[in-house]
């Protein structure tokens, strides 16, 4: 059998050589081997758990779980800095009360403290002259005449007034027309206290009508700065109601009490100070007031406006309303009694502001007279089937719930009848034709008291009412384009 040819041993493998110098062994000679081109930088894999190094230029990523090293030459900002910067860039939640969306407003905090200090005179200044004029003179027929002037003065002059804030601006207009006023209250104090004549009484308190309509002029500014957010000038009109019921709830209280415990003319004294004070506070705050409005030649007065002398009417005959109510309470009860009807507007202002405005604004008004015509009728109720009086001031506390929803939803009509350069004017023009019914609705309230007794009275606000929900449910305004 053939033995097969022998095999021939394989030659070890070579060394691993440089790539430059590498030789290849052929034929039993060394022959340089051709040279090529070297091969790409490779890392190796680095150990299990062990990081591998950076490439030179390049940061290495941190550890998971790990902070980063700051570069060199690179400051960090503290700890406390960088939490704040991240909360700021969190998305802030707007706060859900409407109340406080509204005060959220740039501004509108420092204009409203202003405002409420001087706003709060209003309920005092009355009632200071009241007590102290009665007091010296002793007669209280020549201290409800002296304010019965300074009420008709304040009618005829405050549209002029509100006129020149629209055309010059708030703080032009009201800081030298507050002056003025608060110089007729000095006036009246030294004409009371120096037993001046009588005559000088009736003269320095008309001085006082040149006061601004500061309410107005607050509603001006939430108008121009919501304009166009009807939900928003919803919530701000309420706002402003229920401070006007707060300041004639407590401006009385305050007045009696300062004019009792101190002297006869604290009361006046302190309430021009608040006013000037208020004022001026009020008119520094130029970023959110309202730019003035030149009159033109083809500019008319808001009166002349579609649906404003209805409107007026509606004011004039709910301003009976408070008149009526106000002179009747006093002579049944006591004028303690009154806060509660205060307290009650206040209330249900601030109710009525949180909910969503009414489409058909017209409808609103003639639901809110209904209501206030039937709310009105429980004074009467209880006074004439019982003699007591904490059911009395519950019915009265009642009767207020339908009073701020009231002027709440004219005023937005006022607003939106009249144009917007004018719109302090506008305001002032149903303030005025809220006094004026005011006026008219304590005198009737006052006849009732003393021809048929205190229990019919309660009629007269109860009828004023009625009177202002047949002024709108005639139609007699139309509505403006919106």
């Amino acid at each position: 059998m053939p033995k097969p040819p022998a095999t021939r041993p394989r030659p070890a493998a070579l060394p691993a050589l440089s790539p430059t110098t590498l030789l290849a062994v052929t034929g039993g000679q060394l022959v340089a081997a051709p040279r090529t081109a070297p091969e790409p930088r490779r890392h190796a894999a680095p150990e299990p758990g062990r990081r591998a190094a950076p490439e030179p230029g390049r940061r290495a990523a941190p550890e998971p779980g790990r902070r980063a090293a700051p570069e060199p030459g690179r400051r960090t900002a503290p700890k406390d800095v960088r939490r704040r910067a991240a909360g700021q860039r969190t998305a802030r939640r707007e706060p859900t009360n409407p109340y406080l969306r509204l005060l959220a407003t740039p501004g509108a905090r420092a204009f409203t403290a202003g405002n409420l200090i001087a706003r709060l005179p209003m309920g005092m200044l009355g009632v200071s002259a009241i007590i102290m004029i009665a007091g010296s003179r002793d007669s209280y027929a020549l201290a409800g005449a002296v304010t019965a002037t300074g009420l008709a003065a304040t009618a005829v002059v405050a549209p002029f007034t509100a006129r020149l804030v629209d055309r010059f601006g708030q703080a032009r207009i009201a800081v030298p027309a507050t002056a003025l006023a608060v110089l007729g209250s000095l006036a009246l104090v030294l004409c009371v206290h120096y037993d001046a004549p009588a005559w000088t009484l009736f003269a320095a308190y008309a001085a006082t009508a040149t006061t601004p309509n500061t309410g107005g002029m607050s509603r001006a500014r939430w108008a121009h700065l919501h304009r166009g957010d009807q939900a928003a000038l919803h919530t701000a009109n309420s706002f402003e109601q229920a401070a006007d019921e707060l300041c004639f709830m407590l401006g009385p209280v305050v007045a009696a009490t300062l004019c009792g415990a101190l002297f006869p003319e604290a009361g006046t004294l302190v309430g021009a100070f608040l006013l000037m004070t208020g004022v001026l506070v009020f008119a520094a705050q130029r970023t959110t007031e309202p730019p003035p409005t030149p009159r033109n030649r083809t500019a008319v007065s808001p009166l002349r406006s579609p649906g404003m002398p209805a409107l007026l009417a509606v004011f004039l005959a709910t301003g009976a309303v408070f008149g009526a109510l106000e002179v009747v309470s006093i002579a049944h009860a006591g004028g303690a009694i009154l806060a509660l009807q205060a307290a009650g507007s206040c209330a249900a202002g601030l109710l009525y502001g949180s909910l969503r405005p009414a489409r058909n604004v017209h409808r609103r008004l003639l639901l809110c007279l209904t209501a206030m015509t039937a709310l009105m009728s429980l004074p009467l109720l209880a006074a004439s089937s019982t003699a007591s009086l904490p059911v009395l001031a519950l019915c009265l506390l009642l009767a207020g719930a339908a009073t701020a929803p009231t002027m709440v939803t004219g005023m937005t009509l006022v607003q939106r009848a009249t144009p917007p350069g004018q719109l302090n004017e506008g305001m002032t023009l149903s303030v005025t034709a809220l006094l004026g019914g005011v006026a008219a609705g304590a005198a009737g309230g006052g006849w009732l008291v003393e021809h048929t007794g205190t229990v019919s009275g309660y009629a007269a606000p109860m009828s004023a009412a009625a009177l202002a929900l047949s002024v709108a449910a005639a139609g007699a305004f139309r509505r403006r384009p919106e």
